[in-house]
C-alpha cells in the first residue's frame, strides 16, 4: 500500500514551470541581443561552441533534481507488513436520501449536502466500528459494502448526488430491506442503521418493515435534515438558479421535513429520532449511543507498518543537479567531431 505523508509540498512543483518559463523568456532575450549584436553567421563563427541543445539538456537536469527534490519533500512511504488486526465496535449502515427533495436550501448549504456533512463527522468519530452506505430515492441502491475503510467511505458520499437515482420518491422501506442484506455477521447483536432523510413522499408502511429490522436485531436511528417550515426545490445550471420545481397547476412545490414519520420509524425499531440541524449535537448523540451498546469482536487485514521512501527521491534529486554542475552549454568536442547533424564547416 503506498501513502503520501505531506501532501502539501507538492505545491513546491510549481518551481519547475517556473524555471521552464525563465528559460524561455533567457533565450528570447539573448536572442535579441545577439541579434543586435551581429547576423547569426557570424555569431557561428565567434561562439562555435555555443549549444541550443546543450542549454535544454541542463534545463531538463535541474527540472528532474527538483521534481525528485519535491517528492522527497511529499516523503511517500510503502507499506511492507499486513497484519490481522482485532478489533471491537458494531456494524453501522448510512441510508442517504438522495430525492430532489434533498437540494431544497432550508437548511444550508441544502438538504443532501447537510446530510454528507453529518455522515462525513460521525465516520470521523468512529475507531473500529464498519461502516456501510446505501442510497436511496425511488429505489435503493447499495453504495459501499461494510466495510473499515474510511476513506472509501467518504469518497462515495462525496460522490453521491441528486442524478443518481431516474426514479423519485423517498423509499424508506426499500432502503430498510436493502439494509438488512448488508449484515454479514449473524453473531453480531447490535446492528445499526442511521437513515437520514426529510421523511417526505414516503410510501407510507415504512414503519412495519422497521418493526421486522427491529425483530432482526437491527435499531434504527432516523436523523431529521431540513425545516418543518419547508422550502422550495431549486432548479440550477451551472450553480445558478433558474427556476424553482412546480407542480402539475404551476405553483412553486414547498417540500417540509415530515418529523413525524422518521420518529414512528425509530421507535419502531428501538432507536431514537435526531433532529439533524445541530452538526455537533448529532455526532455526540450518535457516539453517545454507540458506547452504550455491546461491541463484537472481528478481524481485519491492515497495513501495520510504513516505511519512509524519501531517500531515493532525495538521493535523485541531488544526483541531477549535481550532473547539472559539471554539465556545460558548449559542444562537446568528441561530439562536435561525430557531426552527428551534419553541421556545416565554416
Amino acid at each position: 500500500m503506498f501513502r503520501l505523508d505531506e501532501k502539501i509540498w507538492f505545491w513546491t512543483l510549481l518551481v519547475i514551470p517556473a524555471i521552464i518559463l525563465l528559460f524561455v523568456i533567457l533565450q528570447l532575450w539573448r536572442r535579441s541581443v545577439q541579434r543586435k549584436f551581429a547576423d547569426s553567421h557570424l555569431l557561428k563563427r565567434l561562439s562555435p561552441n555555443q549549444s541550443l541543445l546543450k542549454g535544454i539538456m541542463k534545463l531538463m537536469l535541474i527540472c528532474a533534481g527538483f521534481f525528485f527534490l519535491s517528492l522527497a519533500l511529499v516523503n511517500p512511504k510503502i507499506g511492507t507488513k499486513l497484519e490481522t488486526v482485532r478489533s471491537q465496535g458494531v456494524d453501522i449502515v448510512f441510508a442517504v436520501d438522495v430525492s430532489k427533495s434533498m437540494l431544497a436550501e432550508d437548511i444550508a448549504p441544502n438538504r443532501l449536502e447537510k446530510s454528507k456533512q453529518l455522515v462525513t463527522q460521525i465516520v470521523n468519530n468512529l475507531a473500529s466500528d464498519r461502516v456501510g452506505i446505501i442510497a436511496y430515492a425511488g429505489k435503493a441502491f447499495p453504495q459501499l459494502p461494510i466495510t473499515t475503510d474510511y476513506a472509501a467511505a467518504k469518497m462515495f458520499l462525496q460522490n453521491m448526488n441528486t442524478d443518481m437515482m431516474s426514479s423519485q420518491g423517498t423509499a424508506i422501506k426499500e432502503a430498510i430491506q436493502l439494509a438488512k442484506t448488508y449484515y454479514d455477521d449473524e453473531e453480531q447483536t447490535n446492528r445499526i442503521l442511521v437513515l437520514i432523510s426529510d421523511g417526505e413522499d414516503h410510501e407510507g408502511d415504512a414503519s412495519d418493515i422497521a418493526e421486522e429490522a427491529n425483530e432482526q436485531g437491527i435499531r434504527i436511528f432516523t436523523i431529521g435534515v431540513g425545516d418543518e417550515k419547508g422550502g422550495p426545490i431549486p432548479i440550477k445550471r451551472n450553480g445558478i438558479i433558474l427556476n424553482y420545481k412546480k407542480d402539475k397547476n404551476g405553483e412553486t412545490v414547498i417540500t417540509k421535513r415530515d418529523e413525524e414519520t422518521l420518529r414512528e420509524i425509530a421507535e419502531e425499531a428501538n432507536g431514537v429520532y435526531i433532529d439533524g440541524s445541530n452538526t455537533s449535537k448529532v455526532v455526540d448523540t450518535i457516539t453517545e449511543l454507540l458506547e452504550q451498546m455491546d461491541k463484537k469482536e472481528f478481524e481485519s487485514k491492515q497495513i501495520a507498518d510504513f516505511k519512509d521512501q524519501f531517500q531515493w527521491f532525495l538521493g535523485f534529486g541531488i544526483l541531477f543537479l549535481f550532473i547539472d554542475i559539471f554539465f556545460l552549454e558548449r559542444k562537446t568536442g568528441w561530439l562536435k567531431k561525430l557531426n552527428l547533424f551534419n553541421e556545416s564547416e565554416f
